[in-house]
């Protein structure tokens, strides 16, 4: 009785090991994965914050400033537009620059023009390219100006960081199996005696490895859980702190990590408990002393 209390309890304390491991792995996994969706916000943020200006003629008509300022609504490419007068523009140069260029030259030499910024998706030189096109086709406009020096610096710098968010991500994906799968061995590697045994009843296969996975794909479950309700205490943590810090996560995207964090415990614990399961299936009593 005291034999079989033990093992139990040797039991216990392996299966609460091998969730609290499995639990810090997921941890960091959604970590990594929250940080990630706040770099690629971020990078849009800075994308559609790198405009650039159309310039228009001095004896541009009302009509054709309304034309342009229908277009500049599109949503689809663009995300915001705003409508800068003669005279805005030469106060704005006199402010910026303490120049008055009226009194300078005796008249206004600056036209009307528009501040126009883009989606994120469109913010590449291809799409700036074709967008730059299609307004120099207009007659009245008298200048496109792209900052495409700057959007360029922004895309290779973007996608540099991109590239390290996902080989980070890779790499953590692999330790993460490397680590689940060797915490679950050890806690089955401890019932392989009674894999033996099973054995020699004449248990098939498929009836040994049944109570392993379901085992640890509870497990898995339990972990990511415990993992999911961490994040979303320092979720709000966080957002208590700084409202703006956390502001590029919505539901939608909270719901995917968490479902990826559940999908990625379960799968990786029951196939962990799979290979390690037909190991000791497929090893001799001899063999189970040396390993």
């Amino acid at each position: 009785m005291a034999k079989e209390k033990k093992s139990k309890i040797s039991y216990f304390q392996s299966n609460f090991t091998s969730t609290t491991s499995v639990m810090l792995v997921l941890l960091l996994v959604g970590v990594v994965a929250f940080l990630g969706v706040l770099a690629k916000n971020f990078s849009n943020e800075i994308k559609e914050n790198i405009g650039f200006n159309v310039i228009l003629p001095a004896d541009a008509d009302a009509g054709q400033i309304e034309q342009l300022d229908k277009m500049f609504k599109d949503t689809r490419r663009f995300s915001r537009s705003r409508y800068i007068s003669a005279a805005e523009a030469a106060e704005s140069w006199k402010r910026d620059t303490g120049e008055d260029l009226i009194s300078l030259f005796g008249v206004n030499p600056l036209g009307a023009e528009f501040e126009v910024y883009v989606k994120a998706a469109y913010a590449h030189p291809d799409s700036l390219a074709a967008i730059e096109r299609q307004l120099k086709a207009f007659p009245y406009i008298d200048e496109v100006a792209m900052h495409k020096a700057e959007v360029d610096a922004a895309n290779r710098n973007l996608s540099n960081i991109a590239v390290v968010l996902l080989s980070v991500a890779a790499l953590l994906l692999v330790i993460s199996f490397v680590l689940i799968n060797n915490t679950v061995r050890l806690t089955i590697y401890s019932r392989r005696f009674l894999i033996h045994t099973m054995k020699l009843v004449g248990a098939k296969p498929s009836f040994i490895r049944r109570p392993f996975i379901v085992s640890n794909m509870l497990n898995g479950l339990i972990a990511a859980a415990v993992a999911i309700a961490i994040l979303v205490g320092a979720y709000f943590s966080l957002n208590n702190i700084d409202a703006t810090l956390l502001s590029g996560i919505d539901l939608l995207t909270a719901l995917a990590v968490f479902g990826a964090l559940i999908l990625i415990g379960v799968s990786l614990t029951a196939l962990a408990a799979l290979l390690a399961a037909n190991k000791y299936i497929n090893l001799s009593y001899d063999e189970l002393f040396k390993r």
